[in-house]
């Protein structure tokens, strides 16, 4: 989903950032100092892929495009037959995957399958600490503590052999923005957490699925700005939603108060280009009965990852706890597979557009 811009102190200052644990683990990769001419960067080419669901598979089809040389699992056969249909090595498990990789890229349902596929029985680190691939990037959406735990165990391996000047293991913590259609299209934002070093080396792999990175800072940062992102997403649909139903129940028609909010303070991506009034907006979730898209089950998963994260540190979301509040309810109401705009409708009960 949408993505605004976001500003971030220089590397230099990580360590009094994030606190010594994980600006230290800066120092455990390799430098930015300038190297020799005879050590080369680790390579890129030979990527596993796990997580083949609506959101994976199209990645990993434009890693494919992009000339890298991918392997997949999935514990979902038919989807791992798409790939082996068409000629793509499929493994039978993350530790298999990680046997025949440089890079690992995970996508995967939530921080318990994360934990599962990286630390589980046959997992990605299940070597006894000797690893093959130098690098490994999790685009789950998970919480950022989930992130900091697995970049920490990853430091703590030793590589198989030297990947050009990486001489550990390395971790990113790369959630997305934009959805299936980016997904397919290949022009997702990344938040990346984790050593700037590895973010940089990431890059063109980044892009071969993606159109826009944003560095977050260090390692479970990439995490952290998902779940502020998607929470902003959340409370900004609602107020919208809220709007739009106080309208027409004053009688303005949802299309008139469009016009007005696109062009006014009220602008956002919730009325401009993800509109939740049926009838308003063409090719958008709302104009084909909130099928497709980000379903409310995600949003309040998302949701719950953010309040979570909120009380581990003290912090108080009243909007975003209110937020959560609503989509379980629309989930409890049997509209968790609707996309999560479906809140105009089942909630405030708001009037298709005449």
């Amino acid at each position: 989903m949408g993505l605004g811009g976001a500003g971030w102190r220089s590397v230099g200052s990580k360590a009094h950032r994030w606190g010594c644990r994980w600006g230290c683990l800066r120092l455990r990769g390799f430098s930015s100092a300038a190297l020799p001419s005879h050590m080369e960067a680790p390579t890129l080419q030979s990527v596993g892929f796990i997580g083949l669901g609506n959101m994976g598979s199209h990645m990993a089809r434009n890693l494919i495009n992009a000339g890298y040389r991918v392997s997949v699992h999935d514990v979902n056969e038919n989807a791992m037959k798409k790939f082996s249909d068409d000629g793509i090595p499929t493994k039978r498990s993350p530790l298999e995957v990680s046997e025949s990789s440089d890079v690992v890229i995970t996508m995967l349902p939530s921080s318990a399958h994360v934990l599962d596929v990286y630390s589980g029985g046959n997992g990605l680190l299940g070597n006894g600490g000797r690893l093959g691939p130098w690098l490994y990037i999790d685009s789950s959406t998970v919480d950022p503590q989930t992130s900091r735990k697995i970049s920490m165990d990853i430091s703590r391996c030793r590589l198989k052999e030297k990947k050009g000047y990486a001489e550990k293991p390395m971790m990113l913590d790369a959630p997305v923005s934009g959805g299936v259609p980016a997904a397919e299209a290949g022009t997702l934002t990344f938040m990346v957490g984790g050593l700037e070093e590895a973010y940089v080396a990431a890059k063109p792999l980044l892009l071969a699925m993606g159109k826009k990175l944003i560095y977050c800072g260090g390692a479970g940062n990439g995490s952290a700005a998902k779940i502020c992102n998607n929470m902003a997403m959340a409370i900004s649909m609602l107020g919208v939603s809220e709007a739009f139903a106080l309208g027409q129940n004053l009688g303005i028609k949802a299309s008139t108060l469009t016009d007005i909010f696109n062009c006014s303070s009220a602008r956002c991506w919730s009325s401009d280009t993800y509109n939740p009034v049926p009838g308003v907006l063409e090719g958008v979730p709302s104009s084909r009965n909130y099928d497709g898209g980000f379903t409310s089950k995600l949003m309040a998963k998302d949701l719950d990852l953010a309040m979570a994260s909120a009380s581990g540190v003290g912090y108080k979301c009243p909007m975003g706890s209110g937020a959560l509040n609503i989509y379980q309810k629309l989930c409890e109401e049997g509209c968790d597979a609707k996309d999560f705009s479906c809140a105009f409708r089942h909630y405030y009960t708001g009037k298709d557009e005449k």
